[in-house]
């Protein structure tokens, strides 16, 4: 494989490196930071110890070492279901088509889309996976010809693309959802007239971060709220002959709008929303509507 690829990464692999997160605030600033300090990573021809600091800080990574005899390839694991997101090696340079003698220090990271894929081992330091699914994995070198950045990037998508079900809720990117509420049992309207935030029974896969459109039910019949989620999981306990509440969340008030905006008529011809009886996604279009308004 030619060592004279080109070195620019296509606008894709910046809007999936943006759209990759680590588990809260705290561990996101600190994966910034070490993206940042990439600029001076590469110590002995290697970015290997920065890149174990950064998935330390990122997600708390402790590199496991499973063969013996091999001190150098750290397996990079998750912790809840034992996946691997990454795998630091030493690779025999003409094993990956590279001229010299000697091994140089890559990366192995899972991606997600095939096409990317492709796309990404014509470019200058990436090669199918090295001992792995080539059609799945990627080596990377780690020699300085790919930017630290970007490969910290690459292994963010990775460690998202291997997550359990349940981290993968927690690092998605934020959503948006439409919730019905009944005038009947609740006056939204008035709890909002005495605050900008109120409680709100907790959906399914509604996390801190999301937006919700608050759909009120007949007469009223139309979207008449955006609100943000600032707080989920608050412990509640609650039921009645109509309602069980077993978490509530915290919602702040956005933007109004007037019934005659969004009523179920439009939402059922234009859209094609036939009914709201719980939490639901939205459609791009419904999505790109309201936040015009």
């Amino acid at each position: 494989m030619s060592e004279q690829k080109s070195s620019k990464i296509s606008d894709n692999n910046n809007n999936s490196d943006n759209n990759n997160h680590s588990d809260n605030d705290e561990n996101l600033e600190n994966s910034e930071n070490s993206k940042e300090s990439g600029k001076d990573a590469l110590k002995d021809g290697s970015y290997r110890t920065a890149l174990l600091q950064y998935v330390q800080k990122a997600y708390k990574t402790k590199p496991d070492y499973p063969w013996k005899g091999d001190p150098e390839s750290a397996v990079l694991r998750h912790e809840d279901n034992q996946k691997w997101y990454g795998l630091v090696m030493e690779v025999d340079r003409a094993k990956l088509g590279l001229s010299g003698k000697g091994k140089v220090c890559a990366l192995n990271v899972k991606t997600r889309d095939q096409m990317f894929h492709d796309m990404l081992i014509t470019q200058a330091g990436y090669f199918p996976g090295y001992h792995m699914n080539k059609e799945k994995w990627i080596t990377i070198l780690l020699d300085g010809t790919v930017p630290f950045g970007e490969i910290c990037g690459m292994l963010d998508a990775s460690y998202e693309t291997t997550a359990s079900g349940k981290k993968k809720q927690k690092i998605r990117p934020p959503k948006e959802w439409l919730v019905p509420a009944n005038p009947k049992f609740y006056d939204v309207e008035a709890a909002f007239q005495q605050a900008e935030v109120i409680d709100w029974k907790q959906g399914a896969g509604i996390r801190t971060g999301d937006t919700v459109y608050l759909y009120m039910a007949a007469p009223v019949s139309a979207i008449l709220y955006q609100c943000k989620v600032t707080e989920t999981d608050i412990p509640c306990r609650y039921q009645d002959e109509n309602l069980t509440i077993t978490s509530m969340m915290k919602i702040r008030l956005l933007k109004r709008y007037l019934p005659e905006q969004f009523p179920f008529g439009l939402l059922k011809s234009e859209y094609g929303i036939f009914a709201v009886r719980g939490p639901r996604g939205i459609p791009v279009g419904l999505s790109q509507a309201l936040r015009c308004v």
